[in-house]
Parts: C-alpha cells; structure tokens; sequence
C-alpha cells in the first residue's frame, strides 16, 4: 500500500515562462558546463556531462537527509560523468559513499548509466518504473547479439537504406545496453519516493519512455520534470519496437495531465530551471498539433512511402542532408511516432512491412 499523493493542482492561467536556472541559462549560452547550486537548504543540482552529445550535460538532483543522500538521476556512464558526479557530491559536502539511493525518471543512459556503478560503490538502491525495466530486462534491448538483430529489423522496417544501416547498427553499438542496471526497486504513479524530510510522489508520464516518471513535491511546489518538459526543446517522442504502439498520444495525455499542477519550479533534467509549467505545456501541445500536421501533409504529397523517405520531407532544425547516422535515425522514430498517432486518429492507414503510408479514403 502506498501513500496518496496530496493535492497539487489548480485552474493555471499561463502567464510567461521565467528563468530561474540563470546561471544555467548563461554557461548554456557561453558552450560550457553549469556550476553546482544548491536550489534549496537541502538540495543541490550537479551537472554531469554528456560526451559528444548537443544535449551537454544531464542535471542530478541530490536531496540530503537522514541517512545520506538520494539522486534524481546521476548522469552518463563516462569517466568524465563520474568524476564531475563524485566531485559534484564532494563539493555539496558528501561523497559517493553517502548516497542510499537513485530515483531514475526514465530508462536512457544519459539518466541510469552511472546508477549501477553508484550501487556499486555505496550500496545505493535504484528506483525506476516498471515499465522501463521490463525493457531494460528484455533480451531484444540487453543481449547485443539479440539487440542488434533487432535494430537492423526495425531500421528495415522504416524503410532504412542497406548502407545507412550499416552505419547505424555497429555491433559496438549494443554492447552498452548490456551494461545498464536494473532496478532494486519499482515506483508506480501516486507513489511516494524513499526521500526523507521530502514530500515527493512520483508521477507517471509514458511518452518519451513507456515509464518515464516526474517527481513532484506539493508542499514545496516544486516539480522535478526529468525530460518530460523541457525549457527550450521538445522531447523526442519515438517509435520503437518494444515501446509503446502510440507514444505520442500517451505524451500528449501525460502532458495534459501536469500542465495544472501547481509548480513554483520547474526542475528539468537538461537546459535550465525555469517557471510556467502550463505556458510550456501549451507551448509543447501546439507544436505537436502543428508537426501532425505538417506530417499528414507529407503523406499526402507522398503517398505510399515508408517513413524514413516521409522524414525528408519535414522541417528540421537543420536541413536533412546534415543528419546522418544516429541522429537521422531519432528524427526518422520520431517521425513514426506522430505517423503512428495519425494512424490512430484515422487520418492515415499504414501497410507492409517496411510500414507504408497513405492517407485514409
């Protein structure tokens, strides 16, 4: 049995989003690595770094109490993530040694890839969702031999070029997977998080994963959002194989969901700290509507196409001829899933296998 969350939410009339995070902010804009703050008289935030990853750097929570420290989240599995983890805890006055436990809001190893060798060094428990451990334990993500026989079906089934696939499925690539911890323990929605001196439940929002989990603590007003929304960027919402059938719906659900919560600060994973839950909320929601539509525009000028030749034909950041490899293959998910979520709508029908598009009659 587990505690209730308490009441947190209200009607919201959005209003500007403001930067907290400034210090944040200002090393994003300067290209380097935010310094550690404590953002409260018992919680600090570390950056650990990403290597070689336009995201830079991931941002973990650490909560002191009796009994030591908790994560939310601890980064990247890197020499370089460790040392800015370990000298991050030494800095606040701790160290690895003090942590008894890791929250994981979700299952990408830019957020659970150094928890086993926290566990490892401290005895720490790890706290992740159901949903993304059963993932993380299916041999099609955690044996490389079965994982990459896998991706090369699912790249085929986007319609991926023998040589693009070549380059994306590197036997090298899997071997990580192979290395990611497993959970002690599972947190369900509504439940409350082994925090103490903090009132903090989590709160299920499948879509970026199928268990990614935001933490929220009512009291504080406080609302530890991981990826699920983001001060700058959108998440990337993709299809997979052993994800969701429609993970787009299920983010724009888990995004109606918080956008009432009452929330002083919005604590994200990446980029900075910032106010206006629901004026980002509503800024996500439009740009999905907008994105469906651009991709049901697509399938209308070119029919009959599998979705990595539909990717092509959308707006990107950058033109398309500049992606390549893994990057191409996360617009391309991407894509999927919004044609996914248009498959589910009835506005278009998908057939095949690699899946073909077109608009319904």
């Amino acid at each position: 049995m587990t505690d209730a969350a308490p009441e947190a939410t209200a009607d919201v009339v959005p209003g500007e989003i403001t930067v907290t995070g400034l210090a944040q902010r200002q090393a994003w804009l300067d290209r380097d690595l935010p310094p550690i703050e404590q953002l409260r008289t018992d919680l600090w935030s570390i950056p650990v770094p990403i290597p070689n990853n336009p995201l830079r750097y991931t941002s973990a929570y650490a909560f002191a109490g009796p009994g030591g420290l908790t994560l939310i989240d601890c980064g990247w599995e890197s020499e370089g993530g460790w040392d800015a983890l370990v000298k991050g805890l030494a800095e606040i006055g701790g160290s690895i040694d003090d942590v008894r436990g890791v929250l994981v809001t979700h299952m990408h190893f830019d957020h659970i890839g150094l928890a086993g060798r926290v566990r490892e060094a401290s005895g720490a428990w790890i706290a992740l969702h159901a949903a993304d451990r059963d993932i993380l334990a299916h041999p099609e993500y955690r044996v490389p031999e079965t994982a990459g026989a896998r991706r090369v079906a699912w790249l085929r089934y986007l319609g991926a070029p023998e040589e693009e696939i070549a380059t994306i499925a590197r036997p090298d690539s899997f071997e990580r997977m192979s290395r990611v911890a497993l959970p002690d323990r599972l947190l369900e929605d509504g439940e409350r998080a082994d925090v103490p001196g903090w009132s903090l439940f989590a709160v299920h929002t499948p879509g970026h994963t199928p268990g990614h989990l935001c933490f929220a603590d009512g009291e504080r007003r406080l609302f530890f959002a991981g990826d699920h929304v983001l001060p700058r960027i959108t998440p990337n919402i993709s299809a997979s194989a052993l994800g969701s059938r429609d993970p787009l719906g299920q983010f724009l659900t888990s995004l109606r969901a918080v956008r009432s919560r009452l929330a002083e600060e919005v604590m994200p994973a990446h980029e900075w700290r910032f106010r206006g839950l629901a004026e980002r909320v509503d800024q996500l929601l439009a740009h999905h509507k907008a994105r469906l539509e651009e991709t049901l525009r697509a399938v209308e000028e070119h029919p009959g196409s599998p979705p990595w030749e539909l990717a092509s034909h959308l707006t990107w950041s950058r033109s398309w001829d500049q992606y390549g490899g893994h990057l191409r293959s996360q617009a391309v998910g991407e894509t999927t899933a919004h044609l996914w979520h248009l498959v589910t709508l009835g506005r278009v029908v998908c057939t095949g296998d690699p899946g073909i598009y077109n608009p319904t009659a």
